[in-house]
Formats: C-alpha cells, sequence, structure tokens
C-alpha cells in the first residue's frame, strides 16, 4: 500500500508541474502577441483628419508613410530597401507605404493640386497610373499617382480635378494594378507641362527636373 500511494502521489505532483508549465507557456505566448500588437501602426480609417486636411497630402496619415523610398534616394538590386528590386536609378518621386494591416483595405488617394486629368492609363512600371496638370511652387507641373485601381478612378481625361478630391483607391499589391510592385503610391513631381513618367533617372543632376514633394511640404 505504501508504494501504491508514493506512485499516486508522484503522479499527481508530475500532473501539477506539467499543468504550471503549461500555464506558464500560455501567459508567455500572450505577452508576447500583446507586445507584437502594440507595436504595429494602428490601421487607418482611412478619413482625413481636420489637421491632414489643412495640407496637400496625397493619402492619411501620409509622412508616417514614407519609410522605403524617399525622393532622391539611390536604388539598386543590392541596396534596395525593397526586396527583390528590379529597378536601378535616382527615385524621382515620394513612395508612400500602407501600414500593417492595410493589405485588403480600400486606400483613398486625394489630388494634391487643382487641375486638369491628363492621362489615365496602364503602363509599365506602374500598373494604373493617373496624371494631372497643375500648378505648384509658381510653375506648371505634372502629377504621377502611380499604382493606382484604375477601375476606381471615376474622372475622366480632361475633367477639372479640385485640391483634396479623391481620385482612386492604391491597387491590389502584386497585380497587374501595380505591375506586380507591392501597394504603394509612387507620388512624382515633373517640372513642365510635358507627361514624364520616369520612376528613376540615371544620374543625381536630372533629380532638378523634379520636385520632391516631402521638402515642398515642410517649405509650406
Amino acid at each position: 500500500m505504501r508504494k501504491i500511494y508514493l506512485i499516486v502521489l508522484a503522479v499527481f505532483a508530475i500532473g501539477i508541474i506539467v499543468v504550471g508549465i503549461l500555464i506558464f507557456q500560455k501567459s508567455t505566448n500572450q505577452a508576447k502577441q500583446n507586445q507584437q500588437q502594440s507595436q504595429q501602426p494602428v490601421v487607418t480609417d482611412n478619413n482625413p483628419s481636420e489637421s491632414d486636411k489643412k495640407v496637400d497630402i496625397p493619402l492619411v496619415r501620409a509622412r508616417e508613410r514614407v519609410t522605403k523610398k524617399p525622393f532622391g534616394i539611390k536604388i539598386s538590386p543590392e541596396n534596395s530597401p525593397v526586396q527583390p528590386e528590379r529597378f536601378l536609378g535616382y527615385h524621382t518621386g515620394v513612395d508612400y507605404e500602407i501600414f500593417s494591416g492595410e493589405e485588403n483595405t480600400d486606400i483613398q488617394v486625394f489630388a494634391i493640386c487643382s487641375g486638369n486629368l491628363a492621362a489615365k492609363r496602364t503602363i509599365s512600371e506602374y500598373g494604373g497610373v493617373l496624371v494631372q496638370e497643375c500648378n505648384l511652387e509658381n510653375q506648371a507641373v505634372t502629377i504621377i499617382y502611380g499604382h493606382i485601381k484604375l477601375a476606381s478612378a471615376k474622372q475622366k481625361v480632361g475633367d477639372y480635378i479640385t485640391k483634396g478630391e479623391t481620385l482612386a483607391i492604391l491597387g491590389n499589391g502584386y497585380s497587374t494594378e501595380t505591375d506586380g510592385e507591392r501597394k504603394h503610391l509612387h507620388l512624382g513631381i515633373h517640372k513642365g507641362s510635358g507627361i514624364i513618367l520616369f520612376g528613376y533617372v540615371q544620374s543625381q543632376a536630372d533629380l532638378a527636373n523634379w520636385i520632391d514633394f516631402e521638402a515642398h511640404l515642410k517649405s509650406n
């Protein structure tokens, strides 16, 4: 009887230890999960705030989205913050990224100035692209909104678009709407009235023909 008692007692003790380990692991995993969730950006409701409306932003919380390819960065397949990379040269625009959790969310794109829609088409390197003629910094410019879902753009070529007006939504990542690229907005501003759609130029001097929109916002 004493041996049986000791065996039962040992099994009971082992059971308590196992349960304790399981509870500890569960609490540890939950703590890690909570920490990861707290580090993720809050998904935007995609409606401009009052402070957003005071500036000519292309996306809600635009400044927080410039995390990979700002204006003028020199890109190559070896040093690019986006992998795999297929482009080479100096970036002529500003890339506005999506936040974690926005992969399947409709992200609105707003006009950063007032002017006519000059082009609405699908082309290589961009997928869907809209081009708007505007005046910015006291000169004529063309605005390139790249990686757009064209089916969501209601305006027609020649239509006048008001600053802050909704143009479209971002194209789905890694689809024909973005020409296989991730879901993001490429915003390029070329000086002059000609439609120049280069996303990259091969010399730093050629960047003088383009405007850094983030620098423009800071100076206004």
